[in-house]
């Protein structure tokens, strides 16, 4: 590896960690270029930058997953190493030799180590040598029912992208075909392969940092069994309640594992622990993980500048230094739990969280989510001296954000952190699957946002007269004036001028800011409106809530045909079921198209049984939010 002092960094990827990492360059007096594909041109990772380089599309595969015009950027705006982030190309050995051919220096470990461990052949007999279990993979060809539940996994990349659980055999053709061209969209490479799937696992792994003088260290446990759609959630270091035997043999799995490839740099090896604590190595990643800052926050490490200083060749000391505290992490995204993890696109109007956590972001106020990467909106760190003041402090920051715009995760994340059994340390990668109806369910009863909403709406300006802005809202009989909203599927209507609402007082109102006594109680309530009136965002200890003002004459153009099946979230229609027409008779259930949306494939299913009477849409094509894809006349019942 070329061992050269840096000056310029380019950074191949996007978003939240291309930001995280130039912050990091501006730190030591780097220069940074962003690269960015047509939707990325306004981002925040190109507008931090101190240059940045088109790559022409919108998918990844035409754009940050092409190597060959990443280097060529690089070499145009005069940077002098490569970035990779995760994701992406990050682990891909022949992008890893691109780099160093073209004389840049790389920011990972050697092309070979990333194919050794690439390989999951490979990488299991490296620590098998170790004494650590392993899941043997699982042949799809030859599956049978008692090797069931199976778990397939995209060979080529992580992050949740290209793997599904299999519980019935019959699934297993249609499973395959989707977790590969899911796999083949996130990394470019469609391989997938098959293992056996531990119920109630916990998902644990260890940070690994290497140089290139032979110093392997370490550092620390971390847990990230909170888990949707395998892609992790909430993740803390160290991993709680593991024995200190077990961490033992975890770590010296993992440094052996390192250094069987003679790693050097930042990577993760992974384990899945089993409720009775018999651990089984699942990969390597050599590359920086997502969760990366827990880590950094324990040890009061940089590991990015690490990754640099190792790249220009710089040692590091015999040991790390020792852990303090504990630090919790969770994954803010924009999309609804309650709805199938459906991911959001559109406007973040607002993102302001409490300036005691650390947040790492591609986003500010005014930037749009598209549909085409992932809808992580953000990370949010708490670092504390015990696991319980960690946690307490994240669902803290988490409750008091303001997040305007789009549908998030965020009430999930403060009712998973607030969990009996999340807070007892009793972690295993089944937890949404018990506890999801529970942590989505039951919104809170949004009518003192609705006053508030309809106070400041209607609130004097400050150009007023003063006596109406003294005297327009004092508590007197008169008129009363009616708002309706709607929030979370639930219509509210309130009157006000007098309050008519037993229990709620109004103290004071502006057209931002609304204070009200709520059951003697004085809440104060912040209200924002949108650019087009469509919608007011409402935070107060009571809750967020995002209120649409509901017409006083609905539009009769808003209602749709029966059994007409609209596109849940803009995307690309990828592929239709095999033979798919008008005329076509179809069942309750059926997958009947597919869209490819932020790297995920969703499925549309019929309905109910009957008739499809028109399919609108064909494979290839791009639909907005709401279009209509297809119609699906019900077969009448005897």
């Amino acid at each position: 590896m070329t061992q050269q002092p840096i000056t310029s960094l380019l950074v191949a990827n996007r978003g939240e960690i291309a930001v995280r990492i130039f912050r990091t360059a501006r730190t030591l007096g780097l220069a940074t270029v962003a690269v960015h594909s047509d939707p990325d041109a306004g981002a925040l990772h190109v507008r931090v930058a101190d240059a940045a380089v088109r790559l022409p599309g919108a998918a990844p595969a035409d754009t940050y997953l092409r190597g060959e015009l990443i280097i060529k950027a690089a070499l145009a705006a005069g940077a002098d190493a490569v970035h990779p982030g995760y994701g992406f190309l990050s682990e891909n050995a022949d992008f890893a030799r691109q780099v160093l051919a073209a004389g840049l220096t790389w920011i990972g470990p050697p092309p070979d180590a990333i194919e050794a461990m690439a390989s999951k052949t490979r990488a299991k007999e490296l620590v098998r040598a170790a004494g650590v279990p392993l899941l043997d993979p699982v042949d799809p060809a030859t599956a049978t029912p008692a090797d069931l539940p199976l778990l397939l996994k995209a060979a080529a990349g992580g992050g949740g992208r290209g793997m599904r659980v299999v519980r019935d055999l019959d699934q297993l053709g249609e499973a395959l075909d989707a977790a590969s061209a899911e796999a083949r969209s996130a990394f470019g490479d469609g391989e997938v392969f098959a293992e056996p799937y531990v119920e109630r696992g916990r998902h644990v792994e260890v940070q690994i940092l290497a140089d290139t003088h032979g110093t392997v260290w370490a550092l620390g446990t971390r847990d990230c069994s909170l888990q949707r759609r395998h892609q992790k959630v909430i993740e803390e270091a160290p991993a709680p309640g593991l024995p200190e035997t077990l961490r033992t043999t975890l770590h010296e799995a993992a440094v052996a594992a390192a250094r069987a490839v003679s790693y050097e740099g930042a990577g993760t090896v992974e384990f899945l622990v089993t409720a009775d604590g018999r651990p089984y190595f699942l990969e390597m990643n050599t590359r920086l993980q997502v969760e990366h800052p827990v880590t950094e926050a324990v040890f009061g490490l940089d590991l990015v500048a690490l990754q640099l200083r190792v790249a220009e060749g710089a040692a590091l000391p015999p040991a790390p230094p020792q852990p303090t505290g504990h630090a919790v992490e969770a994954r803010l995204y924009a999309e609804d739990p309650a709805q199938d993890w459906r991911p959001q696109t559109g406007t973040l109007h607002t993102l302001d969280l409490p300036g005691h956590v650390r947040v790492d972001t591609g986003f500010t106020d005014g930037d749009t989510v598209g549909i085409h990467y992932d809808p992580m909106l953000a990370k949010v760190v708490a670092h504390a001296p015990t696991r319980a003041e960690a946690v307490r402090a994240l669902a803290a920051a988490l409750a008091g954000a303001r997040i305007h715009g789009l549908t998030t995760n965020r009430e999930l994340l403060v009712r998973s952190l607030r969990h009996p059994e999340f807070a007892a340390g009793q972690l295993d990668t089944g937890f949404y699957d018990r506890h999801l109806d529970t942590l989505t369910g039951g919104a809170p009863d949004a009518t003192p946002a609705a006053l508030a909403a309809a106070l400041a709406e209607a609130a004097p300006g400050p150009d007023a007269p003063l006596a109406a802005r003294l005297g327009g809202w004092r508590n007197l009989r008169s008129q009363p004036h009616t708002r309706r909203y709607r929030s979370a599927g639930t219509e509210y209507e309130v009157q006000y001028h007098p309050v008519n609402h037993p229990g709620i007082l109004v103290l004071a109102v502006t057209a931002t800011l609304v204070t009200l006594e709520v059951d003697g109680i004085r809440r104060t309530f912040h209200v924002k409106q949108n650019s087009n009136g469509t919608e007011i965002y409402v935070d107060s200890a009571l809750g967020a809530h995002t209120l649409t003002p509901v017409p006083r004459f609905p539009d009769p153009q808003d209602r749709t045909e029966p059994g007409s099946l609209l596109a849940p979230m803009p995307g690309t229609v990828v592929r239709t079921a095999e033979g798919l027409a008008p005329g076509s008779p179809v069942t309750a259930g059926q997958p009947l198209l597919w869209l490819e949306a932020m790297k995920m494939e969703h499925r549309i299913l019929a309905p109910a049984s009957g008739t499809l009477t028109a399919l609108h849409v064909a494979t290839g094509q791009q639909v907005e939010f709401g279009t209509l894809l297809a119609v699906v006349q019900e077969e009448p019942q005897p």
